[in-house]
C-alpha cells in the first residue's frame, strides 16, 4: 500500500513551500543545489558540522522543498506504526528540528488535539523555517536556537523527536544526550529517534538500540512506498535520486 498523509494541512503546506522557496529560484537551480546537498550527506559528511548543508539559498531551498517533505512522510508513518500518536501527549519537542517537519508530523498525527510544538536547532535559518512550518500547519508552535543536549522541558506528557539528528552530533554529546533521554522517558516522555538505514550511521546506533531495548523500547527498520508530492518527484528525478520507496530505522521508548 502506498502511504500518503490524508489531511488538507499537508497539501496546503506543500503548496506554500513552493511559493516560499521558488519565488526567487528556478527548479533547475534548486536541483543543482540538491545534488550538492546529497553529495554532502553521502560523501562529505565532515563538512556538515561547519554548516555546509545550509550555506546557500539554493541548498536551503532544496533542504526545505525536498528533505522537509520526506522527513514529514517518514516521521508520520513511523509514529503511526509504533503507536506513538498517544492522546495523552500535550507537547512535542523537536530536537535538531531542521525545518520543523518531524515535529509537525508527530503533532499532526494526534488529530484535533494539536499539542504545542517546540523546535530546537543550532542554525538560525532552521529556527526561522521551523516557526514558519508550525504556523503553516496551524500549530501552536515556536522554535529557538540551542544545543539539543541542553534543552530543558517538562518530560511528562511530552513527545521528544530526534529525526535525522543524532548522527550529526559529536560522540561526547551523543553520550550525554542518551543518558538524559532515558531520564526523560522514565519521567513520562515518549522518545522517538529516526535515522537513515545507510552505513553512514555510525556504531553509536548499536549502543543506543541496546539501551532503548533494555529500557523497554523497540527498534525497527522501515521500508514503504509513499506518494510523493509532484515537486519532490520532479527534484528526485532531476537530481538522479530515487525515493519512490522510503527507508529509515527508528528507536522508540515510552517507559512512563
Amino acid at each position: 500500500m502506498t502511504y500518503e498523509p490524508h489531511d488538507e494541512a499537508w497539501a496546503k503546506w506543500i503548496e506554500a513551500l513552493q511559493r516560499r522557496h521558488l519565488a526567487d529560484l528556478r527548479v533547475q537551480e534548486v536541483t543543482r543545489a540538491l545534488r550538492s546537498l546529497s553529495s554532502l550527506y553521502v560523501e562529505r559528511r565532515g563538512a556538515l558540522g561547519r554548516g555546509a548543508a545550509l550555506d546557500s539559498a539554493g541548498k536551503r531551498a532544496a533542504f526545505a522543498l525536498f528533505y522537509g517533505p520526506l522527513h514529514y512522510l517518514v516521521t508520520r508513518h513511523v509514529v503511526g506504526e509504533v503507536a506513538a500518536a498517544d492522546p495523552a501527549i500535550d507537547r512535542v519537542v523537536d530536537l535538531g528540528c531542521g525545518t520543523g517537519a518531524a515535529g509537525a508530523a508527530w503533532a499532526g498525527a494526534l488529530g484535533p488535539l494539536r499539542p504545542r510544538v517546540l523546535g530546537i536547532d543550532r542554525h538560525p535559518w532552521a529556527v526561522s523555517e521551523a516557526r514558519w512550518t508550525y504556523a503553516a500547519f496551524g500549530l501552536d508552535g515556536d522554535a529557538r536556537e540551542g544545543d539539543v543536549g541542553r534543552a530543558r522541558f517538562r518530560p511528562r506528557r511530552t513527545a521528544v523527536a530526534l529525526a535525522f539528528t543524532v548522527n550529526e552530533l559529536l560522540a561526547a554529546s551523543r553520550d550525554v544526550l542518551l543518558e538524559r533521554l532515558m531520564r526523560d522517558a522514565n519521567a513520562g516522555a515518549r522518545v522517538l529517534v529516526i535515522e537513515p538505514v545507510a552505513r553512514s550511521v555510525g556504531s553509536w546506533w548499536n549502543d543506543w538500540s541496546r539501551t532503548f531495548r533494555q529500557a523497554g523500547g523497540r527498534e525497527d527498520a522501515w521500508r514503504f512506498e509513499a506518494r510523493l508530492p509532484e515537486i519532490v518527484r520532479i527534484l528526485d528525478r532531476a537530481a538522479g535520486l530515487d525515493h519512490r520507496v522510503l527507508t529509515a530505522r527508528s528507536l522508540y521508548l515510552a517507559a512512563g
